[in-house]
């Protein structure tokens, strides 16, 4: 169950659907949060394509090298140092360990905040669907994966992460507006305001 405690400030979220999409429309920088399986690459991929953005993929370009072996951490603050750097991009990964140096980049923060039985039937479904292939968002040589540690990272993600990111965006990015998602309904809406004719 979704701890809805575990809130960003009232003044700091964006709750209308259109003002996103318009928020969306003008940002040259977008980072996009959220537990794996919820869709977070899926909307930022789309959104890159919309707005012609760079996309950038914290697992594929920062984080994992062949065989899923583990870049190393100073080499992962590094390229996104460098990155961030660019003009217009589409961030999609959480890592709340480098918010410090992304959100003061950052435009638009996109929260995929969707419920955990729905993150975990999408990481099955994209393990179904990607079985002994790489996914695009995912570094080459990582062949799709699942197993109970990764299962456990999602069931716990509420508990674990949100606390961080919260506290990531308060004290990286307190100006910085933040659009939650958190159902399908919600994701296929905005998609729909961001392809509308202006």
């Amino acid at each position: 169950m979704m701890d809805l405690r575990a809130e960003l400030p009232p003044r700091q979220q964006i709750t209308d659907l259109r003002l996103a999409a318009q928020h969306i429309g003008t940002a040259r920088r977008i980072l996009v949060m959220g537990c794996s399986g919820g869709g977070k690459s899926t909307l930022s991929l789309k959104i890159a394509t919309r707005f012609r953005l760079s996309y950038i993929s914290l697992d594929r370009d920062v984080f994992w090298l062949p065989g899923w072996v583990t870049r190393d951490r100073g080499e992962q603050r590094n390229i996104i140092a460098s990155r961030i750097l660019e003009e217009r991009w589409i961030m999609d990964g959480t890592n709340p360990s480098s918010l410090d140096i992304r959100l003061p980049r950052t435009d638009f923060v996109i929260w995929v905040r969707m419920p955990r039985l729905l993150c975990i039937w999408g990481v099955v479904s994209r393990w179904v669907r990607w079985i002994g292939r790489t996914r695009p968002e995912m570094a080459a040589g990582c062949i799709e994966k699942i197993d109970w540690e990764f299962l456990r990272f999602i069931w716990t993600f509420e508990d674990k992460f949100v606390p961080r990111i919260i506290s990531g965006i308060a004290e990286h990015g307190p100006d910085v507006p933040v659009l939650q998602l958190k159902s399908r309904r919600e994701v296929r809406e905005l998609l729909d305001l961001l392809h509308a004719p202006a």
